[in-house]
């Protein structure tokens, strides 16, 4: 039995997420081989080939791949699917757009997000905004998995595995890649960050989510934010943590001004400690919260920093 994991990267880095999903594969047994895709993207294989529990890293290189057009990659999976009972990708926006394309092709149904794995051919997942966990049995031949990276501790270094170069599937023609608008910025990234500090509605503007910064800055923090937040125009999208945002779990959580709806929650309750700021002592993110402090925000915020 041997599986297969896409990595994800940017042709020069291998995205931490790519080390979650090992980590889930190797709880299946069996070899597990990595493709890297991409376009000079030699140093990322390598970099793959150094993942604990990987045994195979199979590198197809070609400027098809360049920009990670999702019908290209999933050309060359599909060309790669046979030799695999499990394909397994992170569920991040780049997984989430190559594996329905492979799982449709397959005639196989998906098993999304995964949290947890039961054996070779069950598996754990949330349901119903994380309060029901599905248990999911799948009988097909070819089982096409994306994983909750919040679910599984990420692999560890120290692997020497073999790298294959393979041929390349050609570019399908279906989609051109026009550009790319990157947002710059000297955080980490949410989504990978130890340390998040998010604001909710209660900060009441974008202006207000500037106190937030200094915060930011002495916890060495990436920024989020609530939907509330977001839909208000108070901060970017990329910030958004939740059901429909980030799903984060970082070593601290900081809830600044965020009431705990349900759809928020499930995308942060996994953080190790949660702490929250809230002048509404009914509200529910002090549910999930280790340490919660009643207070308004414009005070409690500076008064953190200053003892910080």
């Amino acid at each position: 039995m041997s599986v297969l994991v896409i990595a994800e990267h940017d042709n020069a880095q291998l995205k931490g997420a790519t080390l979650n999903v090992v980590a889930a594969a190797s709880k299946i047994g069996g070899d597990v081989h990595v493709l890297v895709a991409g376009a000079n993207a030699a140093s990322v294989a390598e970099q793959a080939s150094k993942i604990a529990g990987v045994s195979k890293v199979l590198l197809a290189d070609s400027p098809a791949f360049a920009d990670a057009l999702a019908e290209n990659v999933a050309e060359q999976v599909l060309a790669l699917a046979g030799g695999y009972s499990h394909i397994f990708f992170a569920a991040t926006a780049s997984g989430k757009n190559v594996s329905p394309r492979v799982a449709a092709r397959l005639d196989v149904a998906q098993i999304s997000e995964i949290i947890a794995v039961d054996s070779p051919d069950t598996f754990q997942r949330p349901i119903y905004a994380g309060n029901a966990i599905a248990t999911v049995q799948s009988t097909d031949t070819v089982k096409v998995i994306t994983v909750r990276t919040t679910g599984f501790d990420a692999a560890a270094l120290g692997g020497s595995a073999a790298v294959e170069t393979i041929s390349c599937a050609a570019a399908t023609g279906q989609s051109t890649f026009i550009g790319r608008e990157v947002a710059k910025s000297d955080r980490p990234e949410l989504a990978g960050a130890r340390v998040v500090v998010s604001g909710g509605r209660g900060m009441g503007s974008a202006e207000n989510f500037k106190i937030l910064d200094p915060l930011a800055d002495k916890l060495g923090a990436a920024l989020g934010a609530s939907r509330a937040a977001v839909d208000a125009g108070y901060a970017p999208n990329d910030w958004q943590v939740g059901q429909t945002g980030k799903i984060v779990a970082p070593q601290l959580y900081v809830a600044i001004g965020i009431s705990g709806a349900i759809q928020h929650l499930a995308g942060m309750k996994d953080s190790k400690v949660i702490v929250a700021v809230n002048k509404d002592t009914e509200a529910p993110i002090f549910g999930v919260a280790d340490y919660g402090l009643v207070a308004d925000l414009f005070t409690a915020v500076p008064e953190i920093v200053t003892a910080l």
